[in-house]
């Protein structure tokens, strides 16, 4: 037996390996009855599958497409001119009904009503009343009371009053501010400093870091041992058997699955090819052929007879009788107004005969003479004096 065989090719696709790398005897053995069974079970998925196809596809060519173009043509010259006239239509009424109205309101009745019955009376008091009030009671009130109140407040009270606060800052310092600042940077200060901080920095510098590491590093060997022997546990008990049963079971097993089903679905794809080739020759042969024969040497003789021997003499036919109406129509209704015209004249008389216009006959002259030939065609005269 051969294990080290190239890859072959079956059709179009590349078929996989016969020996994979670490297969023995026994998967050689067994791949190809396991092939051939998934063979037997994917060629009838396969060819539903094709039928399917098919059937998809002759639909589609038969009945959606005509379909899709029918309702294309509807939504394009039907539906979409009906929807464009419906929304002019609905916006006309809407703007006919509900803007048109309150814009014609606006426009012509609260806008005048408020501009001349408002707001131009109420501008005309504003300029011509309100304002030269306003002025004049604020020059004398500026004349009156600002003038003496501004000159007391900048001579006297500013003076009086940056000298008063002055003092009080002063004061307010000296009573609350530097004792606190005193007792503060004198007392409070160095007491907390050489009294409580720094003894506690030399207790965590000197006890409480070497012990805080001597602990860290215990707790931290004992868990490193911990999770060394759980992982050691781990991997021997459960991840070493659970690669093993994959590695040398379950991988082989699944490759060899899905190779089956590779080459099972090609192998089925050309089966049903063929199938399909053998159906069309027998559909062809067996029903195409005779009913093409059927069609070409009975049906279009037939059709020709009938063409030749009934349908023209019926048309021809039924064309002179529909001329024949029309005549008939045409006489009787000039019968008609015959009679209409009789009645008339009997009723209300003859028509005054009015004299007839004689068309003047043009008399041309020959060319290369001066006499005239009545009756015959005028010639075109040319005037020497519109050349040029």
């Amino acid at each position: 037996m051969e294990f080290e065989k190239s890859p072959q090719t079956y059709g179009s696709h590349q078929a996989p390996a016969h020996y994979q790398p670490g297969a023995g005897c026994l998967t050689t053995a067994i791949r190809i009855p396991v092939r051939i069974v998934v063979l037997l079970v994917v060629l009838p998925v396969r060819m539903v599958w094709d039928v399917l196809v098919v059937c998809a596809l002759a639909v589609d060519r038969v009945l959606l497409r005509p379909l899709r173009r029918a309702l294309a043509w509807v939504y394009e010259n039907v539906l979409t001119p009906i929807a464009h006239g419906l929304a002019r239509l609905a916006s006309f009424v809407g703007r006919a009904l509900f803007v048109w109205p309150w814009i014609a309101l606006w426009r012509y009745v609260l806008v005048p009503v408020v501009m001349y019955g408002l707001v131009v009376p109420l501008v005309w008091i504003h300029r011509q009343l309100l304002t030269p009030l306003g002025h004049g009671i604020a020059r004398l009130v500026e004349h009156l009371l600002l003038a003496p109140a501004r000159w007391t407040y900048r001579r006297l009270l500013t003076p009086a009053g940056h000298g008063i606060a002055a003092v009080l800052g002063w004061l307010g310092r000296a009573l609350f501010v530097w004792p606190w600042v005193v007792l503060w940077r004198y007392v409070l200060v160095p007491v907390v400093m050489y009294g409580v901080v720094v003894p506690l920095v030399w207790i965590h510098r000197q006890l409480l870091t070497p012990l805080g590491h001597g602990i860290a590093w215990l707790v931290s060997t004992v868990c490193r041992a911990v999770w060394t022997a759980v992982v050691w546990l781990v991997v021997t008990l459960l991840v070493t058997p659970v690669a093993w049963v994959y590695r040398h079971v379950l991988a082989p097993v699944g490759r060899e699955i899905a190779d089956a089903i590779g080459v099972a679905w090609s192998i089925a794809g050309h089966i049903s090819r063929a199938v399909g080739r053998a159906l069309k020759w027998l559909a062809r042969n067996f029903v195409g052929r005779p009913v093409r024969w059927f069609y070409q040497y009975v049906c279009t003789p037939v059709g020709h007879v009938l063409r030749d021997g009934v349908w023209r003499p019926a048309r021809k036919s039924a064309v002179e009788a529909g001329r024949a109406a029309r005549a008939a129509l045409r006489s009787a209704g000039e019968t008609v107004r015959q009679a209409r015209r009789d009645a008339w004249r009997a009723l209300v008389g003859e028509p005054r005969a009015s004299k007839p216009v004689e068309p003047a006959v043009r008399q041309a002259r020959t060319l290369g003479s001066t006499t005239t030939v009545p009756g015959a065609a005028a010639e075109p005269e040319i005037s020497l004096h519109n050349q040029g």
